[in-house]
């Protein structure tokens, strides 16, 4: 027998007939652990042998402790005679680690996130599953990969889901043989999530770009009545302005100005009279310039102050002479 494992080994009753069994025939352990087989003999026997691949001896009844994957194979006992031999089969499998590769995790509420669990070194295949917050997760939320290596089994799963509240994750591998499965464990933080500020901020533009576009209709037509109201009360000024310097100088019509004698009239050879000389009903002045020089000046510009007449009088006075 190897240092690794040893062979207990009992001495059962001797029976009447000549028959006998081995049971169970077929024993799965995990590594490490005990593999018991029993024969059951009906009728005499002198020698038993049981062997164990390489190991032999003689009992009834043996238990093979600290069981190594190099035992696996055929558990045989042969008794001498016409009894023969019976075998039965050992399997053994072989835990291995688990781990899960993220550590603790902190995400946006409703945001999508993702495990890895790598379990290395088992041997068969094991068996991966999910635990989110001590209850079971569907299958359909996550995938098993395996991949051979040497004489046992490197597996990973990826686990996806959308988070929702702060949970712990679990990881959970485990065999036939195992009674209890090695987990690893990690903590979701999930955080509250941001406001989405892409809706408000289009609403605000919106109703933005429309007020500005009222304002500036409003601005527009205010702009343009203002215009028509300056436009109105510069005709009605003009107009007074102009009654009043008709009043003021007493203007005629200019057919009955034309033959007038001129005060300022000296025969020939004689000094013409000055225009100091002269009073101001003396003075004749020409209506058509005054008139055209307040009307030119308002086309030009029609935010200028208005004229003042009696100081456009004074100052178109003619002396003329003849």
């Amino acid at each position: 027998m190897d240092n690794k494992s040893w062979i207990w080994l009992i001495l059962c009753a001797t029976g009447v007939t000549g028959k006998f069994q081995v049971e169970p025939l077929h024993s799965t352990v995990l590594k490490g652990s005990d593999a018991r087989f029993k024969a059951t003999v009906e009728g005499p026997w002198e020698v038993m042998t049981w062997n164990v691949r390489a190991d032999d001896t003689s009992c009834v009844a043996f238990t093979v402790h600290n069981t190594s994957r190099s035992q696996a194979g055929l558990v045989t006992c042969t008794i001498q005679g016409e009894y023969g031999s019976k075998s039965a089969n050992l399997h053994v499998q072989e835990s291995g680690t688990v781990k899960i590769k993220e550590g603790i995790m902190e995400v946006h509420q409703d945001e999508e996130v993702e495990f890895n669990c790598e379990a290395s070194a088992w041997f068969p295949q094991p068996l991966i599953t999910w635990n989110l917050n001590g209850h079971s997760v569907e299958s359909s939320l996550y995938n098993i990969t395996h991949v051979a290596h040497e004489d046992s089994f490197n597996s990973s799963s990826l686990l996806k889901f959308r988070a929702v509240k702060n949970s712990t994750i679990a990881c959970l591998v485990t065999l036939q043989t195992m009674t209890k499965p090695l987990s690893s464990s990690v903590f979701l933080v999930v955080v509250p999530k941001p406001p989405d500020w892409t809706v408000l901020i289009a609403l605000v533009c919106s109703f933005g770009g429309c007020a500005l576009l009222v304002l500036f209709i409003l601005g527009v037509m205010f702009c343009y009545r203002r215009k028509k109201e300056k436009e109105s009360n510069y005709q009605d000024e003009m107009t007074k302005r102009v009654r009043t310097l008709s009043q003021l100088s007493g203007m005629k019509p200019p057919g009955q100005e034309q033959g007038q004698d001129n005060a300022g009239y000296a025969a020939d050879g004689q000094t013409s009279v000055a225009p100091s000389d002269l009073t101001d009903s003396d003075y004749r002045f020409n209506s058509n310039e005054i008139l055209d020089a307040v009307y030119h000046r308002a086309e030009n510009d029609s935010k200028t102050s208005y004229i003042d007449m009696d100081e456009g009088f004074r100052k178109h006075r003619h002396a003329t002479t003849v």
